[in-house]
């Protein structure tokens, strides 16, 4: 299965946010990976549907809007429409709601032609989202408590990687996207791939080397 790497912007420079995603696309990232937070399911804010829409035009590169917030399904119309290629949300955040808010927010994902996954963070079974694995076409494990850039990787999260894909595996989806974000180094990808990940979230790896080609292309080799 082909490696992709999804640089997180949360650790670009957001004042020549412009310039760094024309720059991570000619340097080989396979996807933009945008961290929308809400100061309320994580401390910090970053930003929302405005910032797909204005790096939309800028790159050919899917743009993957993880969604950290709460009530997600009242904001998928916006990313929808601003340019997302694909939309995560959190089991959590969705699990507060009720039993059906994950598979209906999904449900809605779809319904714009968008593609859909689910989140869990490093304390949540991957278990609780084997339900919604046929409606997904990429998982996210969290393998850092997310709100915050340049974390260390949990190492528990290995085994979560693997769970997932052996049951994607056996419910007939092997190609299944499964995406890590959070502490992916140069030093811990080949792991992390060989669990099973095949979509590496990389934020402070890429940002805080000299040379992102270089960083990129050893993440995915």
């Amino acid at each position: 299965m082909i490696t992709k790497i999804a640089p997180s912007i949360l650790s670009a420079d957001f004042s020549v946010m412009g310039e760094t995603i024309k720059k991570l696309e000619a340097c080989g990232a396979d996807l933009i990976h945008c961290d929308v937070m809400d100061g309320s399911f994580v401390e910090p804010i970053t930003f929302g549907g405005q910032m797909i829409k204005n790096i939309r035009p800028l790159t050919k590169l899917p743009l993957d809007a993880h969604l950290m917030i709460e009530h997600p399904k009242t904001q998928i119309k916006f990313f929808a429409e601003a340019g997302a290629d694909i939309i995560t949300v959190h089991y959590k955040a969705c699990k507060k709601i009720s039993d059906t808010y994950l598979e209906e927010t999904l449900r809605l994902i779809k319904s714009y032609g968008v593609k859909c996954g689910a989140v869990v963070n490093p304390d949540v079974p991957v278990e609780n989202i084997f339900p919604v694995f046929p409606l997904c076409d990429m998982v996210l494990l969290m393998s850092v408590y997310p709100g915050y850039g340049g974390q260390k990787f949990i190492p528990e999260v290995m085994e979560k990687i693997k769970k997932a894909r052996q049951y994607a595996t056996s419910i007939g989806c092997p190609d299944l996207d499964i995406e890590i974000d959070g502490g992916v180094t140069v030093q811990n990808a080949k792991d992390i791939r060989d669990a099973g990940a095949n979509v590496l979230v990389a934020g402070s790896t890429v940002f805080n080397s000299q040379d992102w080609t270089d960083v990129i292309s050893k993440l995915k080799k």
